[in-house]
């Protein structure tokens, strides 16, 4: 029994692949085909079964004969089963009897919708992407899965709905320091969408050429509180520049009021000069000057 399901499972896991067959020159089967019709029409009333023979010959010729494309291909089978594939360009030819498969190796574009996923914070996103990819394996596709562009179609949607919730959408500091974003790693983040896209259309024998993020914002429901809460933190990010620039400001007037001695300054006196440039640095209006006409202390 153990012998049986390790046949059975290496049955299962068995791909088939990509095989190139060498076609014939087509416009020297056309040439020979046409060319034996009009010498059995030529016989027909001299030597009658030759005649009829030359014409079903020349004919069977002609019925192997396919025209390619640039960036074309055809998958061969014979009774069902897959003899090879032909890349060639132009007028080939190949036995008449192949059943003839052709199929596109030109890249193709993939414009994934918008859709509405949870980002890692559990916050609904609108994401969309769009995918460049091709055929690599013409076997792989024809014959690994049923219809191999609505394979890549439901395949894409998935690594994208699993990419969104990988991430969260915005930096916050519930993140460790320097963890991606979706916002904030648009590089980053096209490269993991291409790599899980490039895993999951291999058993397709399709490849990722390209992947980008087209469309990505937080849901309607929650649009208006996510841009508050944006607006409120670049407020404090602002808020805590202006006090470091400040601090500093103040540090380099104290400073040099000190190595030049223009004014020697108590404790007291240092105290209120900070307070007040703090007030003129940090305060978000224009500040109105008092002229003191008496000391520091009155």
């Amino acid at each position: 029994m153990s012998t049986q399901g390790t046949s059975s499972q290496g049955m299962s896991s068995h791909k088939r692949h990509e095989t190139p067959l060498a076609s014939l020159n087509g416009y020297m089967a056309f040439a020979g085909g046409l060319l034996a019709i009009v010498a059995g029409g030529l016989l027909l009333r001299a030597a009658g079964p030759i005649g009829i023979l030359l014409v079903l010959l020349g004919v069977v010729v002609l019925a192997g004969l396919y025209m390619l494309q640039p960036n074309e291909s055809v998958v061969l089978t014979l009774f069902g089963r897959y003899v090879g594939t032909d890349r060639s360009e132009g007028l080939r030819w190949a036995f008449p009897l192949y059943r003839k498969h052709k199929l596109s190796v030109r890249a193709r574009n993939l414009n994934i919708p918008t859709l509405k996923v949870n980002d890692k914070r559990g916050n609904p996103v609108e994401i969309a992407a769009a995918v460049v990819w091709r055929v690599r394996d013409t076997a792989q596709a024809m014959f690994e899965v049923d219809s191999y562009e609505r394979y890549v179609a439901v395949q894409a949607e998935a690594a994208l709905r699993h990419l969104a919730s990988q991430y969260a959408y915005d930096e916050g500091e519930d993140l460790a320091p320097g963890e991606m974003t979706l916002r904030g790693g648009a590089s980053e983040v096209a490269l993991a969408l291409r790599t899980e896209l490039t895993e999951r259309f291999e058993a397709a024998g399709v490849e990722t050429v390209d992947a980008k993020l087209t469309h990505l914002a937080y849901a309607p429901e929650i649009a208006q509180v996510m841009l508050r809460r944006q607006q409120a933190q670049a407020i404090i990010s602002a808020r805590a520049q202006i006090v470091r620039g400040a601090v500093g400001m103040v540090e380099e007037a104290l400073k040099g009021l000190a190595e030049r001695e223009i004014v020697e300054l108590d404790s007291e006196r240092k105290a209120a000069m900070v307070s007040n440039l703090l007030v003129v640095l940090c305060s978000d209006r224009e500040t109105q000057p008092i002229v003191n006409t008496g000391t520091l202390y009155q």
